[in-house]
């Protein structure tokens, strides 16, 4: 489990340079989870090592959103105030996110078997 925290440490350290060094506008930890990503597709083996980890800190995922709420009951009144901007822009969002998400799994797996179609008309090089 600790070799596992270290390779997530390691790749938020890797986001959080790649933040200041490039100056990109995402978060460091958001980078650093893209190339974990990136790197648990390219290499099987890291997620035996992630995995344990993973699994514990999903089940306190809760706990992260209390800091959330508190924020939210601390500004309510700024809230209520800016419901309509807030509301359009949750909707709007929410429409854009269905339709990139429809997209991207539409065009995948129109991907997924041009390749799987591609791979089996290979020869096999015995």
């Amino acid at each position: 489990m600790i070799a596992g925290l270290v390779l997530l440490l390691i790749f938020q350290i890797l986001g959080n340079v790649a933040e200041m060094y490039f100056h990109l506008p995402v978060p460091g930890p958001v980078l650093g989870m893209f190339l974990l990503l990136i790197a648990l597709i390219s290499y099987d083996k890291l997620a035996a090592y992630a995995r344990p980890i993973s699994l514990v800190l999903i089940s306190y995922l809760a706990v992260l959103f209390v800091p959330a709420g508190v924020g939210i009951i601390l500004h309510f009144e700024r809230i209520k105030n800016e419901a309509l901007p807030i509301g359009v822009s949750l909707v709007l969002s929410t429409i854009l996110t269905i339709a990139v998400t429809g997209l991207v799994i539409k065009y995948s797996g129109i991907w997924l078997e041009k390749r799987r179609i591609r791979k089996s008309e290979e020869p096999c090089h015995e």
